[in-house]
């Protein structure tokens, strides 16, 4: 139908089948006019220049160049900005928000599988899944009636460090669950965390009350080592930190310190640097249980993203508001 508005995709082209399958990509043009096969990778192309002059809107992911006031200026025409993916601050140039204009983003779908993989290593860590693994690994032998002392996840105290879209995912995850979360957020007050269900306290006391503690603020200035050598000696023997978020937020050097003397266990799916450097000592350690930056959506769980900007989208051309919309002050305080 001519009389629908036009979009354009922007991202790394190799992205799309896995954000778009067949069935969203058909339920997409139902609503827009997109053209598949221009992906702008580039926006200094004819075809982008061409396809931008038309553009209502942009449905941009990973790979997508940054929007500068010269891209914004060959799109006239432009709504908003759809971004299959989560955060937005390398994308855009202080012109996007001068003009006016909205944008939304997948971080929401994207805080699923974070969240999911989170609860995962919390409940590992409250049975020492990975110290037992290596312990009959190497004896190759276990007796079925003996019972493994300090095991279990039964009253744990689990302390989150940040309630972001994946930190209050976390905790409606864990409602199931025998456990005491505490929160530790400093732009959630005491009326938010009754309402979250959770028990908010200091950071001091999140880390030395929590056997299990989970990185969930955002990168920035100020949470630059937040976790650093002095909050992680005031974690108990024995507790376990887990980091999905960035490797900036710990003090890697002051973690390892901590692991090679055998007080605590790590779970990081995220490190500084990233990747690890083939000498780091995190390889080697015993209590550590790294993963590649796979909490994040991967696999099948790319089209959940994609569905949920499909949702946005047909929100937005029924004259509502997004539902995950961003504003520019709140640049610095999500991821």
């Amino acid at each position: 139908m001519a009389d629908r508005p036009a979009a354009l995709f922007a991202l790394g082209a190799h992205h799309l089948p896995d954000l778009y399958p067949p069935r969203s990509m058909h339920r997409l043009q139902q609503l827009v006019r997109i053209d598949p096969t221009v992906v702008a990778e580039r926006f200094d192309t004819d075809d982008a220049r061409a396809a931008l002059a038309s553009a209502d809107f942009l449905i941009t992911g990973w790979g997508c160049p940054p929007i500068t006031a010269d891209v914004l200026d060959l799109a006239p025409r432009l709504q908003a900005v759809l971004h299959t993916a989560g955060s937005v601050k390398a994308l855009l140039s202080p012109a996007f928000w001068e003009r006016g204009l909205a944008i939304t983003s997948a971080a929401a779908a994207n805080a699923v599988p974070v969240a999911e993989y989170t609860v995962a290593a919390i409940l590992f860590a409250g049975k020492n899944v990975f110290g037992l693994r290596d312990r009959y690994h190497s004896t190759r032998h276990f007796t079925l009636a003996e019972v493994q002392t300090g095991v279990g996840n039964y009253g744990r105290t689990v302390g989150l460090i940040g309630a972001s879209r994946i930190g209050r995912r976390v905790i409606e995850l864990l409602r199931p669950f025998d456990l005491e979360v505490c929160l530790f957020d400093p732009y959630v007050d005491a009326a938010g965390a009754a309402e979250l269900g959770v028990r908010l306290v200091d950071l001091d006391t999140l880390l030395r009350t929590s056997d299990v503690v989970s990185v969930h603020a955002p990168a920035n200035p100020r949470t630059d080592r937040l976790v650093g050598a002095e909050q992680l000696a005031l974690m108990r023997d024995g507790a376990t930190l887990i980091n999905t978020a960035r490797g900036s937020l710990v003090d890697t050097d002051a973690l390892i310190g901590h692991l090679q003397a055998g007080r605590l266990y790590a779970v990081l799916d995220v490190t500084e640097p990233e990747p690890l450097p083939t000498g780091s000592a995190l390889w080697e350690l015993p209590n550590t249980f790294l993963t590649p930056h796979i909490a994040g959506s991967h696999g099948n769980e790319l089209a959940r993203m994609g569905d949920c900007i499909i949702d946005e989208l047909e929100r937005f051309l029924s004259g509502r508001p997004f539902a995950h919309a961003i504003a520019a002050s709140d640049l610095d305080r999500v991821a």
